[in-house]
C-alpha cells in the first residue's frame, strides 16, 4: 500500500514562498521508472497539473503559468518530493495534491495528465492574500 504524505502548506502574503514536500511510503520505486508530480485545485475548479518530476533521470515538467516560479524537486534517499514555490499570487490559492505513479514510465503526453498518477495525497491548502 502506497501512503502519501503532504507537509508544508499555509497562509502567505502575495510575493512571499512556501515550500510544499511530500513523503512516499510503503513501496519504493521500480528501478528506471515512476513520476511524481503536484496538482492543485481552487475552489469551484478542475483539479490541473502543476510541475512533474521523472524519478529515474530528475527530469522536470510545468506549465507555463508556474515555469520559473515553481521548482519541483526529488530527494531519492528520503522517497521525497518537494515543489517550492516563489512570488506566489492569489490566483495560487489553492488546494495543492500530490500525486505518484512508482512503477509506470513516464513520457512526455502521459506525465502531466492526472490519468498517469495511481497514489494521491489528502492535499495541503496554500492561501495568498494580503
Amino acid at each position: 500500500q502506497v501512503e502519501l504524505v503532504e507537509s508544508g502548506g499555509g497562509f502567505v502574503q502575495p510575493g512571499q514562498s512556501l515550500r510544499l514536500s511530500c513523503a512516499v511510503s510503503g513501496r519504493t520505486f521500480s528501478p528506471g521508472a515512476g513520476a511524481m508530480a503536484w496538482f492543485r485545485q481552487a475552489p469551484g475548479k478542475e483539479r490541473e497539473f502543476v510541475a512533474a518530476i521523472r524519478w529515474s533521470d530528475n527530469n522536470a515538467f510545468y506549465t507555463d503559468a508556474t515555469k520559473g516560479r515553481f521548482t519541483i524537486s526529488r530527494d531519492r534517499a528520503k522517497n521525497t518530493a518537494y515543489l517550492d514555490l516563489k512570488s506566489l499570487r492569489p490566483a495560487d490559492t489553492a488546494a495543492y495534491y500530490c500525486a505518484a505513479n512508482i512503477r509506470g514510465r513516464p513520457i512526455l503526453t502521459t506525465i502531466k495528465s492526472r490519468q498517469f498518477y495511481d497514489n494521491w495525497g489528502q492535499g495541503t491548502r496554500v492561501t495568498v492574500s494580503s
